[in-house]
């Protein structure tokens, strides 16, 4: 009787060795390579004054009430933290199986998993993020009508909190108290496999999809992100 020899399994890709002083060179044109860098408080102010200008000017021309603000606010919040599981796991972790998307990868996300503490390269370019900020009130508007004032404030709240805990994880020692939990998440995401572990600002998504490290797993010591 003949039998099939089950297909050999292909190994997780194992994290690149991080660097944890200096910074790539992404761009041979010294402009580009220049705006590639930003300070982290430029496009976290961006995105919360997005926030607030959208919650308020939804409030004061009648789009929404107080209670429904808060619900179309949490909606957004909640949309957030799926698009940044999603985004990070199937957009900036996309199989180099070609140069173009070698490059690709490299270029969105790859060159944070080389050199994790580079602060500089934690959050688009101003000038990226004024466009993102841009293109998520058209889609927003266009899709949901009024309901976009609300739900983009929750959105961009998100995606503020989601640039300010990625920055504290990185350029901070681990606090010693239940905040800990954040660090050591992302610390198993670059320094043990990076196929888990997917979520920054919130583990939600890890948790209901399966992709949560294995309870006991632990990262090397001092490496926390």
């Amino acid at each position: 009787m003949n039998t099939v020899s089950p297909a050999p399994q292909t190994p997780a890709t194992p994290p690149v060795r991080p660097k944890h002083k200096g910074s790539a060179q992404l761009f041979k044109n010294p402009v580009l390579e220049r705006l590639s860098h930003t300070h982290i408080a430029l496009p976290v102010s961006i995105f919360l004054l997005t926030a607030t200008l959208s919650l308020y000017y939804g409030l004061t021309h009648g789009f929404m009430s107080g209670l429904s603000a808060l619900g179309l606010f949490l909606l957004g919040l909640l949309g957030f933290t799926y698009v940044e599981y999603a985004v990070h796991r199937y957009l900036y972790h996309i199989p180099a199986t070609t140069p173009g998307r070698a490059k690709f990868q490299y270029t969105m996300h790859g060159v944070h998993h080389e050199y994790p503490k580079d602060k500089t390269r934690l959050a688009m370019p101003p000038i990226v993020t004024v466009f993102v900020a841009s293109l998520l009130f058209f889609i927003f508007r266009l899709v949901f009508g009024t309901w976009a004032f609300g739900i983009l404030s929750g959105f961009t709240f998100g995606y503020a909190m989601y640039l300010f805990v990625h920055y504290a994880i990185h350029a901070y020692a681990p606090p010693k108290n239940f905040l800990k939990v954040w660090w050591t998440h992302h610390a198993q995401h670059h320094y043990k496999q990076d196929e888990i572990a997917f979520g920054v600002s919130s583990t939600l998504w890890d948790h209901i999809i399966g992709t949560m490290p294995k309870r006991g797993d632990k990262v090397p010591e001092g490496s926390e992100a």
